[in-house]
């Protein structure tokens, strides 16, 4: 960050302007409760608020929007870690191991003649 006088400004100005909307948004959010929307309904749109709430605390005051490069990494290696999590369960239920041995056996038993 510099520190010439236009810079501290600016900078100010922005922390301020963030500020407003963040206030703006808490306003939304005490609206939004006051509607008694469906529960499903209420979730996604308190889940919608706090995002953008949240990013631009993230991108402003935390100064995230400066780290692109890092912040692009961190959510491609999220991602590998999502499908390799998600892809877990798929692979316990393609395999036979831990299954009890009367039950395997019982799939390739014929069926008692008569």
């Amino acid at each position: 960050m510099h520190s010439d006088p236009e810079s501290v400004k600016k900078s100010v100005r922005t922390y301020f302007m963030i500020g407003a909307a963040l206030f703006v948004c808490t306003g939304i959010t005490v609206a939004v409760n006051q509607v008694h929307l469906a529960i499903p309904l209420a979730i996604t749109v308190a889940l919608i608020i706090a995002s953008i709430k949240g990013s631009m605390v993230g991108s402003v005051f935390m100064h995230l929007s400066n780290e692109r490069k890092w912040i692009y990494g961190a959510l491609l290696l999220t991602l590998a870690f999502f499908i390799v999590l998600m892809s877990v369960p798929m692979f316990t239920v393609s395999d036979s191991i831990g299954t009890p041995i009367g039950a395997a056996n019982a799939s390739h038993a014929q069926p008692p003649e008569r």
